[in-house]
């Protein structure tokens, strides 16, 4: 299985209409297509628990979620990207965002759809008899995964949120269910990705690359951990991932293009696929979704959409220092499309024909006035085709990389750094990183250079805001640097509490006991 299809509708289609809004009325539960198939006729085989959890999977490929919308709750709110003030899904990078926003609300929507899908797999599929033990076991792992995977986006977005494990037919009051203490929430995605961890496979067959497995619940449970900083726990889980069944890929910009999927760095990817269900609706029988956030990495002026530019100072960060061999580190080719005197690389070059329509390097940025903007997931040319993109902008078939290798090793030696400083662990999990792309070794290594390495390596993947927001720094780094969102409103809208995206104001309404966030 090369990408994870959603071959199947049932069940899941009553949740994705009445799941948040929580409080889905007894009336509407209670309706009834004499036709359709109910909880109780399709839980009965192997068959039926495979389609279950393909459909868990879905949710991560709908356009309110990976394929799209996730972008501007993530990466358009760092310090790197200056998104332009174009619409509302922008708006909460520049602490704008309203409880009102359909933006926000459409993601939070499809991340407890993962949450419900996710819940139904783990209440039902363990009463099937009809299929193998251990096939069983593996799904309800992937159901652990996929349900702590929601929950830690969500508490790391919204931080109030309630906690679910039931299907939402198993619930009396919907309305009932509190906010949980963050606490609680962490204890349940460490719970979840524990019992993921003792369920999944190390590995599926070759047909069936994408689906999660045991080292994707170790690399995420680490995370966890390392996001609450504990450290000691974190380092732990990193050790397991280190052990030999994951290596760093010798090219680092094959990680960013579809021919690579999946690859021997990748601990967890979101499987695109451009087979022409590129709407944006709901799921589709037997179809997949291709990822159509690319044109947000590049100016508005070739995309009719928001567009966005690089802050100078990330481009710096990357030229100030070279390789061992006196050159520009290979990461910025792969990273940024940038106009200086430091190189000559893109001149002449024909962009992706989707996201630039055919422009060449020169135009794109005499059109669209801007020096650096965004090289990483475009895949300009596989398989044959003139470029990967050619299916439409919404329609691109590479594969989003959500937990690499060498996220790992850094956060393995962010780990040791706290407990024990610049030790040799700590040192040579950095330097691994570093020697891949030829830069010199560290003798020694600061808080600094961890923060340093990981936006060199990371940038683009969905993880710099996150790092600020676990840090601490979210108001001195950009609420503090107003001109990091120049392109917009700058930070004037920020209030104490803004580093968290309001709750959607219908969920507010709609369960009493609820409070907003702070801020809002």
């Amino acid at each position: 299985m090369k990408k994870l299809k959603n071959s199947f509708k049932i069940v899941f289609v009553l949740l994705a209409v009445c799941l948040m809004n929580l409080n889905c009325s007894e009336d509407k539960l209670n309706q009834v297509n004499p036709n359709s198939i109910t909880p109780t006729s399709f839980w009965q085989n192997e068959t039926d628990a495979t389609k279950g959890i393909y459909g868990a999977y879905a949710p991560f490929t709908h356009i309110w979620y990976y394929t799209r919308f996730e972008v501007f709750t993530s990466d358009y709110r760092d310090d790197v990207i200056n998104g332009f003030n174009t619409s509302e899904r922008t708006a909460v990078g520049y602490f704008s965002g309203t409880s009102d926003s359909n933006a926000t609300f459409w993601v939070w929507q499809a991340m407890f759809q993962g949450v419900a899908r996710a819940n139904e797999v783990i209440f039902h599929v363990p009463n099937i008899e009809d299929m193998d033990t251990t096939l069983r076991d593996n799904i309800i792992g992937e159901a652990y995964f996929i349900r702590a995977f929601n929950y830690f986006n969500l508490l790391n977005s919204w931080r109030n949120i309630p906690i679910i494990t039931l299907p939402i037919s198993e619930i009396d009051d919907p309305t009932a269910i509190p906010q949980a203490d963050p606490n609680d929430v962490w204890a349940q995605i460490e719970s979840d990705l524990q019992n993921a961890q003792n369920l999944l496979p190390a590995s599926w067959p070759a047909d069936q690359k994408g689906r999660v497995t045991s080292g994707s619940a170790t690399g995420i449970l680490g995370k966890a951990y390392l996001y609450q900083q504990k450290h000691a726990e974190a380092k732990a889980e990193f050790a397991k991932v280190m052990g030999g069944a994951y290596s760093l890929m010798d090219d680092y910009a094959a990680n960013f293009t579809e021919e690579f999927e999946n690859n021997a760095e990748s601990l967890f990817e979101i499987q695109m696929v451009s087979d022409g269900n590129t709407g944006w609706g709901a799921d589709r029988d037997n179809s997949g979704k291709g990822s159509g956030y690319q044109p947000d990495l590049a100016p508005t002026a070739f995309t009719g959409q928001n567009g966005m530019r690089v802050n100078q100072w990330a481009l710096d960060l990357f030229l100030d220092e070279q390789t061992i061999n006196g050159e520009i580190d290979p990461r910025t080719f792969t990273t940024f499309f940038w106009n200086s005197s430091e190189t000559t690389t893109y001149e002449g070059k024909v962009l992706a024909s989707r996201s630039y329509e055919n422009a060449t390097y020169e135009e794109a940025y005499s059109a669209a006035g801007t020096n650096i903007f965004g090289n990483k997931w475009q895949d300009w040319e596989f398989n044959g085709r003139e470029h990967s993109l050619d299916g439409g902008w919404h329609g691109a078939g590479n594969n989003l990389r959500i937990l690499r290798y060498a996220d790992v090793l850094l956060m393995f030696a962010e780990a040791e750094f706290m407990l024990n400083g610049s030790t040799a662990a700590a040192l040579d999990a950095i330097n691994q990183v570093r020697a891949r792309v030829d830069m010199p070794p560290h003798a020694s290594i600061t808080m600094q250079d961890i923060e340093d390495e990981r936006i060199k390596e990371l940038t683009f993947e969905r993880t710099r805001y996150f790092d600020l927001l676990r840090w601490g720094r979210v108001k001195s780094r950009i609420v503090d640097n107003p001109d990091f969102k120049s392109e917009s409103a700058r930070t004037d809208a920020y209030k104490p509490g803004r580093e968290y995206i309001a709750i959607p104001e219908n969920d507010i309404v709609r369960n009493p006991s609820w409070d907003q966030n702070e801020g809002y």
